[in-house]
């Protein structure tokens, strides 16, 4: 409250509402709130609630108006000597100036405290800034690292990769290779077949030499090409310089089976 300012306010704690139509007011120079006052000075011994002084007089506590009507204030000190009126007027100025006084000195205490509040809220968000700071420091290195790793993983694959790739050409390549020999070997063998088979196996001839469509002999024939009994295979037993018999090759498992082919 500011020396300007024309009213007061309760001196009950944690109320201080501004006063207006009627307040208590003490021997110890403090105000209170119709509300307040009646609940606290209803008893004896009256105890006043802003300084808990005993208030044990007659006119220790008095409930006054604020706003008198004209009437009142014109004979409220009619008849008193000038002495009196004075003494009177001084003393109700003490009172308003201390409850002024005191109006600053609350302002000022707060202002402290608030004051407090606020540096240690400063300082409390300085460490915690301080302490996010770090953290960010900390998440900048760490997204550093790993950039880095990732990077080196990158390098990594696509290192890989072109092996990878190097490795399916290859690989297409020795496919290409292996189905050209595969197939090479395959007709290479039906014609040693048809060379080195006696002549009741030979394939039938027209009159003009050329075979007849359709006619198989048992070593023309693809089965008997592919596989021999016991899984042997005819055309892989075949030597390249042919200086030897196909009979040769036979185990004597082959041997009796081609016996029992004769006879028949």
């Amino acid at each position: 409250m500011s020396l300007c300012e024309d009213f007061l306010l309760c001196n009950f704690p944690k109320c201080r509402a501004k006063l207006s139509g009627f307040a208590w007011v003490t021997a110890c120079s403090h105000a209170f709130c119709d509300q307040h006052g009646s609940g606290e000075f209803s008893h004896s011994p009256a105890i006043c609630p802003a300084c808990s002084s005993a208030l044990s007089g007659k006119l220790d506590i008095v409930r006054t108006e604020l706003a008198p009507s004209e009437e009142y204030k014109a004979m409220v000190l009619a008849g008193l000597r000038p002495e009196i009126v004075l003494d009177i007027s001084a003393r109700a100025l003490a009172f308003w100036t201390y409850q002024v006084h005191q109006e600053r000195l609350f302002q000022e205490y707060s202002l402290s405290r608030a004051e407090t509040q606020v540096k240690q809220a400063e300082k409390l968000l300085a460490q915690h800034s301080q302490s996010r700071e770090l953290e960010l420091n900390a998440m900048r290195g760490e997204i550093s690292s790993l950039k880095k790793v990732m990077d080196e993983y990158k390098r990594k694959y696509s290192e890989v990769s072109e092996r990878l790739m190097e490795r399916n050409r290859q690989y297409q390549k020795l496919q290409g290779l292996y189905d050209s020999l595969r197939l090479r070997n395959m007709v290479v063998g039906e014609r040693e077949g048809i060379r080195f088979a006696p002549p009741e196996f030979a394939p039938a001839r027209r009159r003009d030499n050329t075979v007849m469509e359709g006619h198989h002999s048992p070593y023309n024939s693809p089965s008997l090409l592919g596989t021999g009994s016991e899984g042997n295979k005819i055309f892989s037993i075949l030597e390249p310089d042919r200086t030897r018999s196909f009979f040769h090759f036979n185990s004597p498992a082959n041997s009796q089976s081609l016996a029992f082919v004769r006879k028949q």
